[in-house]
C-alpha cells in the first residue's frame, strides 16, 4: 500500500490518532473489563488483557509524542529553528523519554528482560562516532537498538529505514525531522540509494551513530530463497553460496554500508545481534506470541576502523564473514523463558 502524502498524514492521520487515543483512554475500564470477561475463553494466561492494555498504550503514547511534537514546532517559531542545533538536541532527547516509557510499560506487562553483551559503543571508544550495523528483525528488536543507542549509550542515532514506517504517525513526525532517512525500494529518485545513504553518514561527530539494517527487510524462508535466486541471477554465485548457509538472516546487501564507510572513514563500525523478539513481526505473530515471559539479548562486537577492509570486494567479504557468524550466534541463542539462567555468551 503507497504512502499517503504528507498533507494527509499530518491534517488528517495524525489528529485521527490523537482523538482516538483520547477516546481509549476515557473508556479504558470498560475495555479491560471485557478483555477479562473474554480471557477465560482464550488459550495464554491474561493474553487478551494483555494484547488490549498495550494497542492503547501504544496509541496513547502515539497521541502524546504527537502533542509534544506540536509544542515544539510552535516553540521553534512554528517551525522556523526546528533544524538548528538546539531543537535537534530537543528532540533526541524527547525521543529518549518516549523510548524509556515505552520500554517501562513493555517490560512491566510483558515480564520482558533485556540483556546486553560485548563491546558496545561505550566501551568500545568513547568520542568516536560509530556505524551500527544491524540484523533486521522485526520491530520490537529495532526499537529496542535505538532505545540502547539513545538511553544507554547517549548516542544521536542517524537511521537509514523503509518509509512504510511513516504510517505510525509519531514515527513520521519525530524522525523527519532529525537527520535519517526513509527509503523505498525501487523509488531513489534523483540520487542512488547508496547516494543517500553517503549523505547521511557524512559529517558523523563524537556522539552520532549511523544505523543500517544490510538486509533490507526481516527474514522469512521465502524472502532468503528469492534473495539467493536474485543474487545468482546477477551471476553472483560465491555469494548465493555464502548465503544458502545462513540459517536465521537474509544475505546483507553491502552498497549501503560500503557508501557509509566512505563516508565516514574515521567511524568505527558495531555489528549487532539481536534475538528474542524475532517471531513477532506481524499482528497474528503478536498474538501468538503473547504472553511473553522472554528474556532478550543484545550481542555487540566492536571493530575499530583501522580494521575495517580497504577494497570493495575485501568490505563484501568481509560483510558476509560477519554475517555467518552472527547467524551463528543467533541460531545458538534463541529467546529463553524468564526464570532460567542466561546461557555463556
Amino acid at each position: 500500500m503507497s504512502l499517503p502524502p504528507v498533507w494527509v498524514r499530518r491534517l488528517l492521520i495524525a489528529p485521527a490518532v490523537v482523538l482516538l487515543a483520547l477516546a481509549l483512554i476515557t473508556t479504558l475500564p470498560v475495555w479491560l473489563l471485557i478483555a477479562l470477561a473474554v480471557s477465560p475463553l482464550v488459550p495464554g494466561r491474561l493474553r487478551v488483557p494483555r494484547v488490549v492494555f498495550l494497542v492503547i498504550v501504544y496509541l496513547v503514547w502515539d497521541a502524546v509524542a504527537l502533542i509534544s511534537l506540536a509544542v515544539l514546532w510552535a516553540a521553534s517559531g512554528f517551525g522556523w529553528k526546528i533544524r538548528t542545533p538546539a531543537f535537534q538536541r530537543a528532540h533526541y532527547v524527547l525521543t529518549g523519554h518516549f523510548l524509556r516509557s515505552l520500554f517501562w510499560f513493555a517490560r512491566w506487562s510483558l515480564h520482558l528482560a533485556i540483556d546486553v553483551v560485548g563491546t558496545d559503543p561505550d566501551t568500545a571508544q568513547p568520542g568516536r562516532p560509530e556505524i551500527v550495523v544491524s540484523r533486521h528483525a522485526g520491530p520490537g528488536d529495532s526499537f529496542t537498538l535505538i532505545h540502547a543507542l539513545v538511553n544507554w549509550f547517549a548516542r544521536e542515532p542517524r537511521i537509514v529505514l523503509k518509509a512504510a514506517l511513516q504510517w505510525d504517525p509519531a514515527v513520521d513526525v519525530l524522525l523527519n525531522r532529525l537527520p535519517n532517512r526513509f527509503i523505498s525500494p525501487g523509488r531513489t529518485g534523483t540520487s542512488t540509494l547508496e547516494e543517500q545513504i553517503g549523505d547521511l553518514a557524512t559529517g558523523l561527530d563524537h556522539n552520532d551513530a549511523f544505523v543500517i539494517f544490510p538486509e533490507g527487510g526481516n527474514f522469512t524462508p521465502r524472502r532468503r530463497t528469492s534473495a539467493i535466486a536474485r543474487l545468482r541471477a546477477r551471476g553472483l554465485h560465491d555469494m548465493a553460496v555464502r548465503a544458502e548457509g545462513l540459517r536465521n538472516l537474509l544475505p546483507p546487501k553491502p552498497g549501503g554500508l560500503l557508501a557509509a564507510i566512505d563516508a565516514a572513514p574515521d567511524a568505527g563500525v558495531i555489528f549487532v545481534a539481536h534475538t528474542g523478539l524475532d517471531r513477532m513481526l506481524t499482528v497474528s505473530d503478536v498474538w501468538r506470541e503473547l504472553p511473553m515471559d522472554k528474556r532478550l539479548v543484545m550481542r555487540f562486537w566492536s571493530v575499530p576502523p583501522e580494521e575495517v577492509p580497504a577494497g570493495e570486494q575485501e568490505r563484501v567479504e568481509w560483510l558476509y564473514d560477519w554475517w555467518a557468524r552472527i547467524d551463528a550466534w543467533v541460531e545458538e541463542h534463541k529467546p529463553e523463558p524468564l526464570g532460567q539462567p542466561p546461557r555463556a555468551r
